[in-house]
């Protein structure tokens, strides 16, 4: 039997999905529990698992597509001679009128769709449509897809019956011929006799689903003759229009394989230009074309918040220059030791987290949330972690983070990192943080003024580690000039909950723990 595939909830205040990325497409084998679809949501990007094994026989929801919780997004057909109904036919029991012969094991097959050679001087072919998508059933010999070569433009038929399964091959992409194109599945019954004059529903139908005879000779749909001398790489079908609208073809610029003037090409550029119409010569070079791509699920939400955030909170910024020579000494010295010990690398941003809980325990303000016209001081530090993803930004929170040793506190930050570029976060991993660390100089950048995570009240930026020429005066007040790894910190901070002095003293106490570290690590 069939399984449906649902949108799932992924979390209690989420109720729609957008599917970022299909990581299976329709014939494919799926097991149970491998990955099948990625989505995004308001929370989280996650992987979601087939709910059962079989083959994954219909997408009903496109990449890029918001549907509702519990919204069927694809069908997934049991695989034949599994225990349960599979394939039309029980393992367990055999419907009374199917006879021994036709109730054999179900196999599935596919067929292989390839470029047909439509003349014996004709090596290669253009696919310039499909007539039928990925999923969708096809009769033998229905038009699947149009082809366009150097004499003809045709339409191809399907050889067999069946579901298409994949088309291998994109519009606008020239072949060889022979190449595979696309694939059919098709579901036959093995039986090693001839079937019954009156077979059964179910026999009758996987009979006629089986291969079909050699593919009879195409009949060409148009056939233009190549044109003495024409180098340019063109089908027919552009020809024709060239002649029709006096256009010179040299003065197209063609954006199909190997630079082949497509149909959409001529009719661009006679709209542009009208018949008879040509560039001047400075255009015939490739012009860069500017795009036009819809946001993401991911920065949809992002822009909302950032807007957000900007609309709602009074933004102040203050930056420290803090001395981080100890603990890159330290982390040089101990990094090895570390990893074997504890299972991750020792960055620099276990330091910086156990700085900032320090910090914010003395001066929890920072740590408080405006709640319409009052102050909420949070008991609690759940420090969000800001992950920069090649699809967006995702902020994963450690929580109560004042209660982590600085092990602890490393272990949770590499864990919730990974799993956030592997889409792996559970939602409520990425929600109720209370204060953000942002690492903005992870590119090389002296420091950032990040946009408050809200419904905090600060955030804070760190910038670049670089090594710096820095006056050191000692205790008797003489000066010396020494080379130091140095890096910029800005709090970002909504000035209706805190003033300028909260944020440097806090900004000093941050400063001093790094400055003078002497903690332990683990």
């Amino acid at each position: 039997m069939p399984t449906d595939v649902i949108m799932p909830q992924m979390g209690e205040s989420i109720f729609e999905g957008t599917i970022t990325r299909w990581l299976k497409k329709v014939g494919d084998t799926v097991a149970k529990d491998e990955p099948l679809f990625e989505i995004s949501t308001d929370k989280v990007d996650a992987e979601i698992p087939a709910p059962v094994a079989g083959v994954l026989a219909e997408i009903k929801t496109p990449e890029g597509a918001t549907v509702q919780i519990n919204t069927v997004v694809a069908v997934i057909s049991a695989t034949c001679g599994e225990a349960s109904d599979a394939c039309g036919v029980s393992a367990s029991a055999q419907p009374e009128n199917v006879s021994p012969t036709l109730a054999a094991p179900q196999v599935a097959s596919a067929t292989e769709v390839v470029m047909p050679q439509m003349g014996e001087s004709i090596f290669e072919g253009t696919i310039t449509k499909w007539l039928k998508k990925a999923g969708d059933a096809v009769e033998k010999d229905e038009p699947l897809f149009e082809i366009s070569t150097d004499k003809v433009d045709a339409e191809i038929p399907a050889p067999v019956a069946g579901i298409l399964a994949e088309i291998k091959t994109p519009e606008g992409t020239t072949v060889q011929i022979n190449t595979v194109v696309a694939v059919i599945h098709c579901a036959g019954i093995a039986s090693a006799s001839a079937p019954s004059e009156n077979p059964t529903p179910v026999a009758a139908l996987n009979l006629a689903l089986q291969s079909a005879a050699p593919q009879v000779p195409l009949q060409p749909v148009a056939q233009v003759v190549l044109e003495p001398g024409q180098k340019l790489r063109s089908s027919p079908l552009v020809r024709r229009i060239a002649r029709e609208n006096n256009l010179d073809l040299r003065t197209v610029r063609g954006t199909g394989s190997n630079g082949r003037i497509t149909k959409d090409d001529a009719l661009k550029h006679l709209s542009q230009y009208g018949p008879g119409g040509s560039t001047p010569q400075a255009q015939l070079a490739p012009q860069p074309v500017a795009q036009v791509v819809p946001l993401t699920k991911m920065r949809t939400i992002i822009a909302q918040r950032m807007l957000e955030s900007v609309r709602t909170s009074p933004h102040a910024y203050t930056v420290y220059k803090v001395d981080m020579t100890r603990i890159v000494r330290l982390r040089a010295k101990e990094k090895a030791g570390f990893e074997q010990r504890h299972g991750v690398k020792l960055t620099f941003m276990p330091f910086i987290a156990a700085a900032a809980v320090e910090a914010l325990r003395k001066f929890p303000i920072i740590n408080a949330s405006m709640v319409g016209d009052a102050i909420e001081y949070h008991a609690n530090v759940h420090l969000g972690i800001a992950v920069a993803l090649d699809w967006g930004l995702i902020v994963p929170v450690v929580r109560s983070a004042e209660g982590r040793d600085f092990a602890s506190l490393a272990r949770t930050i590499a864990d919730l990192a990974d799993r956030a570029r592997t889409k792996k976060l559970k939602p409520d991993e990425a929600s109720g943080s209370t204060f953000t660390l942002t690492n903005s100089g992870v590119f090389g950048g002296e420091y950032g003024c990040p946009i408050i995570n809200q419904p905090e009240s600060a955030i804070l930026a760190i910038g670049g580690l670089k090594k710096e020429a820095v006056v050191l005066t000692d205790a008797e007040g003489n000066d010396t000039i020494a080379i130091r790894s140095m890096q910029n910190y800005c709090l970002g901070f909504d000035h209706r909950t805190i003033d300028g002095g909260e944020a440097g003293k806090f900004m000093s106490e941050f400063k001093r723990v790094l400055d003078t570290w002497d903690r332990k690590i683990g």
